[in-house]
Formats: C-alpha cells, structure tokens, sequence
C-alpha cells in the first residue's frame, strides 16, 4: 500500500468535511485548532471531502464547504482530495484483512444491533457478535434470504491506547468496549474507519485534531493501522460546542450555521475572534484572522486556557 512520507519536523494535519451542509460554529472550532496546531510547529495541511454517504453528500454542499474555508481564513495547501475516488485503495486494505482471515459477513438489521448491543460512552454501540461465529451453512441460510451482508472486523480482547495533546492518556478494550466494529457496510461501500486510516495514511497525514465525540474511536483506528502496518498520527480531541441543554450543536438542527455566524459578527474576521475567545484559542474574543491568532497561539497556552475539556457552552 503507497503512503506519501511526511518529515517529522513539519507535521501534516488535515481538514476532513463531510459535505452534508453548511459549516457551523463546532466544525469551525475544530478546523481552527487543528489548523493553529499544524501551522504553529510549520506544518501543512490537506483538505478531504469526506463524501463516503453518498446520498446526503451534494454537490452544492461541496463546494460550498471548500468556500466556507477560503472565507474564513482556513487555507490548505493540498487537496482537495475526495473519498469518492478512493475506492480501489479502500478495497485494497479490506483484502488484506480478508485475506488474514480478520473479516466475516454480519447479517445484523439496525433493530437488530441496538436489541443486542449495550450503549457505551460517545454515543456508540458495544457489538454482541451476532454474527462472529456462524457455521457456513448458517451463513448460507441467511445469504437466501436475500439480506445483504456487511463485513465486520475481529477485534483482540487487548486494550489499545494513545496519549491525547488535550485529553491525556486513552485506552480501550476493543472486545469488551468496542466489539467487532464495521469495515464494509451492507450496501457495499466502505466504513468511515477504515477509509479515514487508508486515507491519513496516503495522504501523508501526521497530526489529527477532531472533536471529543471521536475520542472513542480512534482505538479502532490504531487497530487498523497495525493491521495495516501503517502509521499511527498523533491526535488531539478538542471538546465540543454545546447548547444550552448540553446537546452538541450539528448541522441538522442549524446550530450556529456560517450564514447566521455571519449576520451576528459582520465578518469572517468576527466569527473566527469569537469562536477562538469562547474555546480558549486566543486570550480574547476580538475579530482576528487565523493568520492574525497564529502570531500568539501555542498548544501548550491553548491546554492551560481550557476550562472543560470535553464541552464548551456556545454562547
């Protein structure tokens, strides 16, 4: 499997929108950190348009999200790069995992997982192994049927962990907190696990800040690259922007869309002061360009400002 190497001392982080809507004030914050991280050590970074659900990925979307970066300040130096195009290097790793034996077909509905499966911390789902051991003739059977398969991924009774730049040393039992997690859905297209470590991979990405709610996954993640014998990045989760009721804000509900941003500070330059001020980015709240915040930001300031490492109420 190709990979494009990255020095050590430029690190190479990544913006990785999904275009389903338009940017909102969360992932605003967390494109500006990962953003002021990488450019603080002289680093790079790649736009991906993480396009995998196809049919909630519109073009409008697209390139509405590529505009949303430039009039903010947020400029990438490579890219932009789409997982639309990526599916041959996604079948790839999954034939190597095939191949190890490490794959088997999961028949499981929806209704089927959340009846089987006990809820865990960051909104996911501890798999029952429904499907792990089936007989080929069980297999056979169900295939009849005319369900479609996915393709899930044995995971080690092991912990795996990392040590966070925000959130400190993480670790995770990936049998007993995880469960064999997906790497091919039903309808044949590839999970977002899988694609996001084949693509930092190739894309030569070595630094990946998101929000907390991804905290959970990234053992999964380190799995796979082992697996994969590819490298691991060093992550830094930010928390979240949260409503007054402690729910994240998200596109669906038009949480601080760019365009309501916009019409409540007057520019770019407003929307990017106030987010990096409330999130502990910069000391103030004042109108700043990216360029403008980088002058004094450090990561080190940046961990000492923050008050609640996993939500920030937006206000």
């Amino acid at each position: 499997m190709s990979t494009l190497g990255a020095s050590a001392s430029a690190p190479v982080g990544r913006f990785a929108p999904s275009p389903t809507g338009r940017m909102h004030a969360g992932n605003i914050y967390a494109a500006l950190a990962a953003w002021l991280i990488v450019k603080s050590q002289g680093g790079s970074m790649v736009l991906r348009i993480e396009d995998l659900d196809r049919e909630r990925s519109k073009p409008a979307f697209i390139d509405g999200v590529q505009r949303d970066f430039e009039a903010l300040g947020l400029y990438w130096d490579r890219g932009p790069y789409f997982q639309h195009d990526r599916d041959e290097a996604y079948a790839e790793a999954f034939r190597l995992l095939e191949g190890k034996g490490l794959t088997y077909p999961c028949f499981c509905s929806r209704a089927d997982l959340h009846a089987a499966s006990a809820p865990h911390r960051g909104e996911k789902l501890v798999y029952a192994g429904t499907c792990r051991n089936l007989s080929d003739a069980e297999r056979r059977e169900r295939m009849s049927s005319g369900r479609a398969p996915a393709q899930r991924l044995r995971v080690p009774d092991a912990r795996y962990g990392f040590t966070d730049l925000i959130q400190g040393p993480y670790e995770q039992n990936l049998a007993e907190e995880c469960g064999d997690f997906l790497v091919r859905r039903s309808d044949g297209a590839f999970a977002y696990q899988l694609a996001v470590v084949v693509d930092d991979a190739t894309q030569g990405v070595t630094s990946v800040t998101r929000g907390v709610d991804l905290l959970c996954s990234t053992p999964q993640q380190i799995y796979l690259q082992e697996l994969l014998g590819l490298p691991t990045p060093e992550y830094a989760h930010v928390p979240l922007l949260v409503a007054e009721c402690n729910r994240r804000l998200s596109k669906r509900d038009r949480d601080a869309a760019l365009d309501e941003l916009l019409a409540r500070f007057g520019t770019p330059e407003g929307v990017i002061g106030h987010i990096a001020g409330i999130t502990g980015l910069a000391p103030t709240s004042d109108p700043a360009t990216p360029e403008e915040l980088l002058e004094s930001f450090s990561l080190e300031r940046f961990r000492e400002n923050l008050v609640d490492p996993v939500q920030i109420l937006w206000h």
